[in-house]
């Protein structure tokens, strides 16, 4: 089975897996509730647009706690 992008890509960002569904998962909750709020359609599913933003860099484990006090209003 081949992964796109790679795990290896991934763990140079976040750098476990479990951390990493932490990231993405909110991350697609994010996009997801935007969409939905501008009433815009997405060409790709949430999960897939986050796990593209990790891989290429625009998501990191620190990024993620620091956006936690937004999140939690």
């Amino acid at each position: 089975m081949m992964l796109y992008p790679a795990m290896s890509v991934l763990n140079s960002y976040i750098p476990n897996r479990y951390m990493l569904v932490t990231v993405v998962s909110r991350r697609a909750r994010q996009i997801a509730e935007e969409a939905e709020a501008n009433g815009t359609r997405l060409d790709e599913k949430p999960v897939t647009m986050a796990i593209n933003e990790v891989a290429e860099g625009k998501l990191s484990a620190v990024q993620d706690e620091a956006e936690t006090p937004e999140t939690a209003e």
